[in-house]
């Protein structure tokens, strides 16, 4: 009589001979088996009944390819189907992949995959965020162009990740530094300067003198120094570009509350953007009564009030202290340190056309961000003080009546209104007039997108002396980058010095001009990509507005919360701006939002603040030490970074532990929002490496039992064996709400991992015959390797391969000609939902059964009001009643409780 496995194998060789040509049905004794589309992975067609290190090895090996494939069959155009689009923030293309990338992209491809077979349209696209300094440093350091140093890096980290088997729909793959791609950013640009929103004015810059280019504010740390470079940050007035952030403060704000909660970001968000109380309003400058063409933009938080002007007041760091203006001369004679000054200049309110003086205050700041603000008396006390002391005149524009309502006079067409009624009205007014208007904080600026460096988007003006700035036509986008083979790091922009690109006709009058030098700042690039994915290979606009609208809004983005201010503002600015352009019908670009936490690793710091490199530590005594000098160390976990030596190399860990395993590592140390300790001995890593032989273990025993030549059969199952497995089929229904509620509101992953750990055990614990003839365990294995799937692709992939060779299938639900990433994600059995009112819950003191109580279903798994029950019932009376309770435990998988007593 042949072994079980000898069996088995003969039946794999028979599968191997069908891949060879042979019959489509296989006959096996005396039953008739469909047959199966491929053989498992080995060349012996055996089934592996260990998973060792090179059974791992051997399944990676087999799967990688497979399942990449698997993946690129699946259509991603049918439009009638529901959509779901995750998305990761994508790289800039540094030249290695670090864990964290590791970790967001595992977690994006597990939600992708999950998605799909849910029978979902999923798109989880990947590109590179590909301008940007580093690669004009690398140029400068290594004599190469920023252009083949960013290509040889991406072509490594895609190397890289295709390493790590993530499916990503490299078929939408953008990079930003390709002029197919800036082309429509130029575009965009062109846009938001048609609209009014993008502008240039002369202002105090952040200038970072190591990297001889201009910072935003976001770039300079608390103690005034670059993030890049680490430079002491100096001062300095340029000519700079704008785009209006500020016009969309109040839309922006508002629409925070229909989004849903973001794990805190919400809050940083808005935190970010104000409290948006208020509005500029733009003036002319005069000087002795003659107009000078300059303006002035100052804040009021009550413009309603506008007509009860007193003076506008600027501070003395103001840009027309600093800067070219023609009034600069005058102001200073004006100023005397620490008092409040009266200067011969006025500012004329566009709006109203009054007159009033500008007058620079003696502090040196403004609460905010801002430089200047206009002075309204009727509603700010320390206006009236100053306009008193200074002798100014002004209106009392607000009257209270009887009622305490508060109401306008002498304010023109605003006479008689509510200050609400006149807020709305006055700001919609200076809005269509276009001097000023927009609601907004007192905090917020407009975005400095200036960069006065080669590698990044050019900006696509040309400076005509008859006509000013002037847009490039579309039809002439790109403005592409000329070849520069010279970068030396010093000066300003490498663009000036290409006197060829520079110089150029004016578009509008065809006369000599000369191009912007200025490229843009990279966070525009990166603030409407997810648009670009939806319509990547469009040629005649940024993308189609039908795609988008499908795609569109992002139904989860993933990525780190350090980008949880900065990017996140201003790709929710663009996307705003895109619904008002009538291109996209969404005004928020991202739905859920998942800011994962970081991986820290353990860093060795002598008392100077040196790091020190591994090998460089003494280890074996009870606290690190130098191993040369022998001081202590400061131990701490912090990011990982090649310069504090506490980084590990992702491809150094799959070859140590395989694409799988390091996969779940990721998944199951930590929720998605906290940080990893990235420690291997921790119980992280050793608890996933012995799911994986579980699961392995539950598909032998499950092919073994199959394999023996007993023909399975529910009905020779005992009354006790039926309940033992409805309590499996009860458990699988549990998990299956669980791990699909994680998956799908809270991406709280290692949960999701916990809860199928527990399914395997309980699998474990089956009796033989339950394994052999119960349809409940095999539903239950069955949907377990299903749900495991996404996380663990190529281990679950090859036991559902030896799964599908076992005869005699007792469940018909299940694909088994497709495989496991393939099939259907498992639902919750409709019988399941509608359980009984009421559960009998087992009552057990010091591990022993004393009986059972009906508990409400309700309340089945909530252990303190079992507790409480228990205590009220008749048997909790009779059997606790004055004894000392130590602890109670509830297992609402078996529906028991128990009780530890004091004897």
């Amino acid at each position: 009589m042949a072994s079980a496995w000898q069996r088995l194998g003969f039946y794999a060789s028979l599968q191997k001979r069908q891949l060879n040509g042979g019959p489509g049905v296989l006959s096996w004794g005396m039953r008739v088996i469909p047959g199966w589309t491929r053989g498992i992975y080995s060349a012996t067609g055996q089934w592996t009944k260990e998973y060792t290190l090179q059974t791992r090895k051997d399944v990676e090996r087999w799967w990688h390819q497979r399942i990449k494939e698997q993946a690129s069959k699946i259509s991603e155009a049918d439009m009638s189907k529901p959509k779901f689009y995750v998305l990761s923030m994508f790289p800039y293309p540094s030249g290695k992949l670090h864990m964290g990338h590791v970790r967001v992209y595992t977690i994006s491809d597990t939600i992708a995959r999950f998605q799909k077979m849910r029978g979902m349209q999923v798109i989880n696209p990947m590109g590179w965020d590909a301008f940007g300094l580093p690669a004009e440093n690398a140029a400068i350091e290594r004599n190469l162009h920023p252009e083949s140093w960013t290509q040889s890096n991406i072509k490594y980290m895609r190397k890289q990740l295709d390493r790590l088997g993530l499916c990503f729909s490299w078929d939408r793959e953008i990079t930003t530094c390709l002029p197919e791609y800036y082309k429509w950013t130029q575009y965009l640009f062109t846009k938001l300067y048609e609209a009014g929103l993008a502008y240039q004015k002369e202002a105090l810059v952040n200038w970072d003198p190591v990297d001889q280019t201009v910072l935003a504010n976001e770039q300079v740390d608390e103690h005034g120094c670059s993030w890049r470079s680490g430079a002491k940050v100096e001062q300095k007035y340029l000519r700079q570009w704008f785009i209006k952030t500020t016009a969309y403060a109040k839309a922006m704000q508002d629409a925070l509350a229909d989004l849903p909660e973001w794990y805190g970001i919400k809050g940083m968000q808005a935190h970010w953007i104000g409290d948006c109380v208020g509005c500029h309003l733009d003036f002319t400058l005069k000087i002795d009564g003659r107009v000078t063409g300059e303006k002035l933009t100052a804040y009021t938080t009550t413009p309603e009030a506008i007509y009860g002007t007193s003076h506008v007041a600027v501070t003395p760091s103001h840009r027309l202290f600093h800067g070219r203006s023609s009034l600069r001369e005058a102001l200073e004679k004006a100023l005397v340190p620490g008092k409040d000054c009266l200067t011969p200049v006025t500012a004329v309110n566009m709006l109203t056309q009054q007159e009033v003086p500008v007058v620079i205050l003696a502090k040196a700041d403004f609460e905010g961000s801002l430089d200047s603000k206009i002075g309204i008396p009727s509603t700010s006390s320390e206006d009236t003080t100053l306009a008193q002391a200074l002798g100014l005149s002004y209106s009392e524009v607000i009257e209270t009546l009887p009622d305490g309502t508060e109401r306008l006079r002498g304010s023109a067409e605003f006479t008689g209104m509510s200050r609400q009624d006149a807020f709305l009205a006055l700001t919609q007014k200076a809005r269509r007039k276009g001097v000023g208007g927009d609601v907004t904080s007192d905090k917020l600026k407009d975005w400095l997108i200036s960069r006065q460096r080669y590698w990044g988007t050019p900006i696509p003006m040309v400076h005509c002396a008859a006509c000013g700035p002037v847009p490039v036509p579309l039809e002439d986008l790109p403005v592409t980058l000329p070849r520069i083979t010279s970068f030396t790091g010093k000066g300003g922009s490498p663009l000036a010095m290409a006197s060829e690109w520079v110089n150029c006709l004016c578009p509008r009058c065809k006369g000599a001009a000369k191009r912007e030098t200025d490229t843009m700042d990279t966070f525009v690039d990166s603030a409407w990509y997810y648009l670009r994915y939806t319509d990547p290979q469009n040629a005649h606009s940024p993308f189609n507005t039908a795609l988008a609208d499908y795609w569109m809004p992002v139904d989860l983005y993933i990525g780190g919360k350090e980008h949880a201010v900065m990017h996140l503002f201003y790709a929710r600015f663009l996307s705003h701006f895109c619904h008002d352009q009538k291109m996209v019908k969404h005004r928020e670009p991202f739905h859920k939002l998942l800011a994962q936490g970081l991986i820290k690793g353990q860093t060795f710091r002598l008392p100077s603040g040196q790091y020190l490199q591994r090998e460089e530590i003494d280890l074996t005594g009870s606290a690190p030490v130098h191993a040369k000098t022998k001081e202590k160390l400061e131990v701490t976990w912090e990011k990982m970074s090649k310069s504090k030596h506490n980084g590990v190399d992702p491809e150094e860990m799959v070859d140590r532990y395989g694409i799988d395993t390091v996969r779940l590592y990721l998944l199951f140390a930590a929720p998605p929002e906290k940080d990893i300790l990235w420690d291997v001995k921790t119980d992280a890593l050793p608890g996933v490496l012995r799911w994986q032989q579980r699961l392995w273990s539950l598909a032998t025993r499950f092919i073994e039992a199959r394999a023996s030549g007993e023909v399975p059969g529910p009905q020779l199952l005992s009354n006790e064996e039926r309940a033992e497995a409805r309590k499996l089929w009860e458990y699988k229904n549990t998990v299956i709400s669980q791990v699909t509620t994680h998956f799908t509101e809270d991406f709280s992953l290692n949960s999701a991992i916990s809860h199928l750990m527990g399914l395997s055990s309980a699998l474990l614990q089956a009796s033989e015959r339950v394994v052999l003839h119960s349809p409940q365990f095999e539903d239950a294995l069955c949907a377990l390797m299903v749900m495991a799937a996404p996380m663990a692709p190529h281990i679950t992939s090859e036991l559902w391969a030896g799964l599908a060779l076992v005869p005699k299938k007792l469940c018909a639900h299940y694909a088994w000609d497709t495989g496991v990433l393939l099939q259907p994600w498992p639902a919750v059995d409709p019988q399941f939902l509608q359980q009984p009112d009421v559960v009998e819950m087992a009552v057990l003191i010091n591990n022993k059964a004393c009986g059972k109580i009906p508990v409400p279903q309700q309340f089945a798994q909530d252990q303190d009001k079992v507790h409480e029950l228990v205590l009220q019932s008749e048997l909790g009376i009779r059997l606790l009643q004055g004894r000392s309770i130590q602890k109670a435990f509830l297992s609402p998988r078996t529906a028991l409780i128990n009780f530890l007593v004091q004897e």
